[in-house]
């Protein structure tokens, strides 16, 4: 039999020389249109709309062979027309998927020798019968019903499909796993697709993601460095592990979730989780390496290759600098993490404006209404210079505490001096009283920064025998952020420098009366602060404590035994 293929969109020659359908020869002309319809799609690889309307012109061609009329019914009715049986038959029970059951239902004839087809109709029925699982099954993941489309997506898997589709439905399996809050079976079904196809990386990335979850930071960063070194590499061919079929699974699946589901990092966001990772785990000098190779591939031009869309792993790139100057600070490499600010400062001096006037309450800077497209403009703008305002203040505070850590302690109080200069630049207006949770995030930021230069630069005014300007500072860190523990400690010890011990010993029993019952409540309230603060942060503790603390009992001890007059 000759292979007659037809045009997308273009009908049998029985049809098209106006041919009534006749039941003796529905089988030739639907074996025909089967077969058109298969090399169509093969060549084109995928399914496009003219398969859509051949198919709808078979069924109502079998329709019409029957003495039936289905004109005016939808693609989907005409199915359910044509592959209905005798009215005994059991109906679809609830809750069960009925496109799946039509399709098991479908009684394929047997093929007569003298009408060859290019690919079985037993195959074609398995191959869509695995298909409608899968895809029923992604539609319910989506929907958040996670336990029908959990069902639907082991059907999925016992189906009939190549190793690359297989291990596509077990990564799926194991993002429905992972979602519905069973990490354990998540990582199995994720091990199982790279088992079956070790070129599914999302597996192995989503498997990070999973270890992550599980706070498991060796497994996490092995998984990592795997993604990383596989996506170096050349990819091999694909083999196909299946006979070839014209239709196939990976021709009928495409929706926008198992895009995101299946969405391959590019190399330098791995290596960024790679750095955020280490450094979050206090693993400093892995985290500079990788932070790193992360700036190297950015210089080379490679970064603009990765979309920073809302699935990209990678911040701002100013906040991955910050985070390599904190990392670099952490392992003692400060001249490095001064050059490193260097390049942030440099780069935002344009972007922000010499007065930003802002709302600090975060009701007040909600999205417009539609259609006030301008005020949306308007307010994206000012969000993006506060964000540019962030990181430049943010690059002195880390030159700060550099040159502090370097000691030298004047150029130190420049930086600090630089960063609350800079930080004048804006101007918050409301009641001044907010909660830190109703204050915009890039506001709350900005001032957790004016905090941390405060007491960065009273620390240094400390260390240059300036006690008096250091009390300032450490009052003026008081006002934005009462009860601090840090700029209270440094105050007392600026009053105590002061030889102001009275007044140092009442503020020291004040400061920790209020911390009684408080160890352990205020790390994790509220939202967390960027990662490139995280240096920062622990560099404004207060180191001498304990000393201090001995020095005022000891004070406090004496004066309650001396005689009063």
């Amino acid at each position: 039999m000759s292979k007659a293929v037809l045009a997308p969109g273009e009908v049998t020659p029985a049809v098209s020389l106006g041919l009534p359908a006749a039941l003796p020869a529905l089988p030739l002309e639907l074996t025909v249109l089967y077969n058109s319809l298969l090399f169509t799609m093969g060549a084109a690889d995928s399914a496009i709309e003219g398969e859509a309307e051949g198919i709808r012109h078979g069924l109502l061609r079998v329709l019409e062979a029957c003495g039936a009329c289905g004109q005016d019914l939808s693609t989907e009715e005409l199915w359910q027309k044509v592959l209905q049986e005798d009215r005994g038959r059991a109906h679809c029970s609830e809750g069960e998927n009925e496109l799946l059951y039509l399709l098991k239902a479908w009684r394929v004839p047997a093929e007569g020798a003298s009408l060859p087809l290019v690919q079985s109709t037993e195959d074609l029925k398995a191959i869509l019968c695995t298909t409608a699982a899968f895809l029923q099954g992604l539609q319910e993941l989506e929907a958040g019903n996670f336990p029908t489309a959990l069902s639907l997506l082991q059907e999925a898997a016992g189906g009939f499909c190549s190793k690359k589709v297989l291990a596509q439905i077990y990564t799926c399996l194991g993002c429905c796993a992972q979602r519905m809050d069973k990490p354990q079976t998540a990582l199995q079904h994720l091990k199982r697709a790279l088992q079956v196809d070790f070129q599914c990386l999302p597996a192995l990335s989503h498997a990070a993601a999973v270890y992550h979850e599980l706070g498991e930071t060796e497994a996490e960063l092995q998984a990592l460095a795997l993604l990383y070194e596989a996506l170096e590499k050349k990819p091999p061919a694909a083999a196909s592990s299946s006979p070839y079929f014209l239709i196939r699974t990976e021709l009928l699946v495409h929706t926008p979730i198992l895009a995101s589901l299946l969405r391959h990092r590019h190399p330098s966001e791995v290596k960024y989780l790679l750095a955020q990772r280490c450094l979050q785990d206090g693993r400093v000098a892995e985290a500079v390496e990788h932070y790193l190779d992360f700036l190297a591939l950015l210089q080379e031009g490679l970064q603009e290759q990765v979309p920073l869309d809302g699935g990209s792993a990678l911040p701002r790139i100013p906040e991955v600098f910050l985070e390599a100057a904190s990392a670099l600070e952490q392992a003692g490499r400060h001249q490095d993490a001064i050059t490193v600010c260097e390049e942030v400062i440099s780069r935002t001096t344009d972007l922000i404006p010499r007065m930003l006037r802002v709302e600090e309450r975060l009701e007040q800077l909600e999205c417009p209404s539609p259609g006030a497209g301008l005020a949306g403009g308007l307010l994206s703008q000012k969000k993006e210079r506060l964000c540019c305002l962030a990181w430049r203040t943010a690059g002195y505070l880390h030159q700060g505490w550099a040159w502090a850590r370097l000691g030298e302690s004047k150029e130190a109080v420049t930086q600090f001096s630089r960063c609350l200069s800079d930080l004048l630049r804006v101007q918050l207006y409301g009641s001044g009283v907010e909660p830190a949770e109703s204050l915009l995030p890039e506001v709350e930021v900005l001032q957790k920064i004016r905090l941390l230069s405060l007491i960065g630069r009273g620390a240094q005014f400390l260390e240059l025998g300036r006690h008096k300007e250091a009390l300032l500072d450490f009052q003026h860190g008081l006002q934005i952020s009462p009860g601090d523990p840090a700029a209270a400690s440094y105050l007392v010890q600026a009053l105590w420098k002061l030889n102001r011990k009275q007044e140092a010993a009442a503020h020291w029993q004040k400061f920790s009366q209020s911390r009684v019952g408080e160890d352990g409540q205020q790390e994790g309230q509220g939202r967390p602060f960027p990662l490139y603060l995280a240096s920062c942060l622990k560099q404004a503790t207060f180191p001498h404590g304990e000393s201090l603390a001995r020095s005022i009992r000891d004070y406090l001890g004496n004066t309650s035994q001396e005689p009063s007059s």
